[in-house]
């Protein structure tokens, strides 16, 4: 088939080709000396020869998206932040294993290929690829006419890191009196946006309207890109006077709090989440009193302003929060790891199909 009857198709390679010239600064400002073969290959190229240094390392992988989020992106047309919030669902579910990122790519289906539009998505990703030390090795862009509208696309990934096995994170190493440290959320991130979408629906709230109790731009209030954690705990991974500190770590993204704790806490543990600990930002107020509900109620769609936690030994968890404050994480205790025997009633235990510990929040959050 040719060029022009492709292109009668509606599959515009020109316009594709031009999206990848725009993009290829960004995302070569991800690569290290590591990454070999330059750009625009059919294949991306890392060079592992460190890893001959390990004693046995473990290769840790994650692919995700970024769920209805781009819906919101796509109606106000600001695409300079998803990306961001790409890498922060693939690469931050990959430091919670201990594992250092190496290198991502990313998938772009869109409707129709506008270079500008593209080359914004790809940018946020190689931002972010560069802030959490990634190398963005390569990508595909899609163009899908008659399947996607002209201005409608969706973004995924896949990231690789390695972890020396005797440092791999998990339950296994979580004891009696650890500590659960807390770290902020800085909004949404990228989970139960189809809520947020229907709760907006409903009160007939277009994401161009805007909202004093927002602050401004509906849209804009709702796409604030996700905090990424990765260096500010490879940090603390890394420095020999917390060795051994964290033990278990876990990403607070789809299925809530209490799910995504009970996944990294050993069976038959348990932790009460303290509610009066913090204070859930005002995005979550905001639609929360729209939907006529509670805070309570969303426990486990919404993060409600954690976006990590992390299971540390009681004696370092002072200098573990020291650490992440000084990196711009406020963090905090949000409760404590016991083996005691008791009554689970009420508790979430395990998640996704991991038999893990016992969580629920207790108490009332701050006002």
């Amino acid at each position: 088939m040719s060029n022009a009857s492709y292109a009668a198709a509606g599959v515009d390679t020109t316009a594709g080709d031009l999206a990848v010239e725009l993009m290829k600064a960004a995302v070569s400002r991800t690569h290290g000396p590591e990454v070999q073969g330059g750009f625009g290959g059919f294949a991306g190229l890392y060079d592992v020869s460190f890893l001959t240094a390990f004693k046995r390392p473990l290769l840790a992988t994650s692919t995700d998206g970024v769920g209805t989020k781009v819906a919101i992106a796509q109606a106000i047309d600001k695409h300079d932040t998803i990306g961001q919030d790409l890498v922060g669902m693939v690469v931050d579910d990959i430091i919670v294993v201990g594992a250092r990122p190496l290198f991502m790519t990313d998938y772009i289906a869109c409707g129709k290929v506008v270079p500008e539009r593209i080359a914004s998505i790809v940018a946020g990703i190689a931002t972010a690829c560069a802030a959490t030390g990634t190398a963005l090795v390569g990508g595909e862009t899609a163009e899908h006419p008659g399947l996607l509208g002209p201005d409608d696309y969706d973004v995924a990934g896949a990231a690789t890191g390695v972890v020396e096995a005797e440092q791999v994170l998990g339950a296994e190493r979580v004891r009696h009196g650890d500590v659960v440290i807390a770290m902020a959320s800085s909004g949404l991130h990228s989970n139960g946006y189809s809520l947020v979408r229907h709760i907006l629906a409903q009160r007939g709230i277009a994401f161009t309207d805007t909202s004093a109790e927002l602050g401004g731009n509906v849209g804009e209030a709702l796409l604030v890109p996700t905090r990424l954690y990765t260096a500010p705990l490879l940090g603390i991974l890394t420095d020999p006077s917390l060795a051994g500190a964290v033990h278990s770590l876990s990403h607070v993204t789809g299925g809530g709090i209490a799910a995504n704790l009970a996944r990294v806490l050993p069976l038959g543990s348990w932790v009460e989440v303290e509610r009066s600990t913090w204070s859930p930002p005002g995005v979550f107020r905001v639609l929360s009193d729209m939907a006529g509900s509670t805070l309570e109620s969303s426990e486990g769609t919404w993060n409600l302003g954690i976006g990590m936690f992390a299971v540390v030994a009681a004696d370092a968890a002072p200098a573990v929060i020291a650490r992440l404050e000084a990196d711009g994480i406020p963090s905090w205790v949000a409760g404590r790891v016991s083996t005691e025997t008791r009554d689970f009633a009420g508790f979430e235990q395990g998640a996704k199909g991991v038999n893990g510990g016992a969580v629920r929040l207790t108490g009332s959050y701050l006002s």
